[in-house]
């Protein structure tokens, strides 16, 4: 991935292109990485934002959704960014939906992609097998709908996060704090342009999960992207960069 990653305080980010603000999310497992292609595919016309979300930084006692959605708050604040387009990918979604409840002045559109919230069936719930690259190859890989996607160096980095204990125990915090901080009571007060793109064989947050969101959240639409699993912007990035770019059309 060849963009800059830029240091500023306690945070690190990019920040590529110029114009109306996209601010993205990664999920527990995730990296700045992950949106390669929506940075690729939308600079041109927009300022892509993703702040590296702190999973494994985060003090034990503030690793949760509520944790890092402070840290969204102040990393918005200290870049100054209003009027923006938010965009998470499975824990990033969640944190997105909590961000915009909690500062719905500030967020002009929204775009979830294999969120969390509501349901999801994770890795990071269960103290994952230290020192057992099958298990952790096999956990990775049912992350996507093609296994080859998850590459030697994507599997090898997950290996090595689970064989820290420090990383492992934030990583169960943060996983149990999203399945307690359910959604469905708060998310039909979400009023702004919602857009999900959803995997259609997506085996974490699967398609009835998508369907609740969309019940769930007034004049949201959805698209159902085929042979994709859980992360739609890596898996499938043409048809997720289609998908955005309709909404964002429509959405002015």
């Amino acid at each position: 991935m060849d963009f800059n990653i830029k240091e500023e305080g306690d945070f690190k980010y990019i920040d590529e292109g110029e114009g109306e603000v996209l601010l993205l999310l990664h999920g527990l497992f995730g990296a700045l990485s992950n949106w390669a292609d929506v940075i690729n595919g939308f600079k041109d016309r927009y300022r892509i934002v993703i702040p590296l979300m702190p999973i494994y930084d985060l003090p034990l006692r503030e690793a949760g959704v509520p944790g890092l959605t402070a840290y969204v708050e102040k990393f918005v604040a200290l870049k100054q960014l209003n009027n923006f387009t938010l965009l998470g990918n499975s824990l990033g979604g969640h944190i997105a939906l909590v961000y915009t409840l909690n500062n719905i002045s500030r967020v002009k559109r929204l775009v979830l992609t294999g969120s969390s919230g509501l349901f999801e069936d994770s890795m990071g719930s269960t103290f994952p097998k230290r020192g057992n690259y099958a298990y952790i190859k096999e956990r990775v890989e049912f992350t996507f709908y093609q296994p080859e996607t998850a590459t030697k160096e994507l599997v090898d980095e997950v290996f090595s996060i689970t064989n820290s204990n420090s990383k492992v125990l934030r990583i169960i915090a943060m996983a149990k704090s999203a399945q307690r901080h359910n959604m469905t009571k708060d998310i039909t007060r979400i009023t702004v342009p919602t857009c999900l793109i959803w995997g259609l064989n997506d085996t974490i947050t699967p398609p009835h999960v998508a369907h609740e969101f969309n019940r769930l959240i007034k004049g949201s639409v959805l698209h159902f992207v085929d042979k994709c699993s859980h992360a739609p912007m890596m898996e499938q990035p043409e048809v997720f960069n289609k998908y955005l770019n309709k909404f964002l059309e429509l959405n002015p």
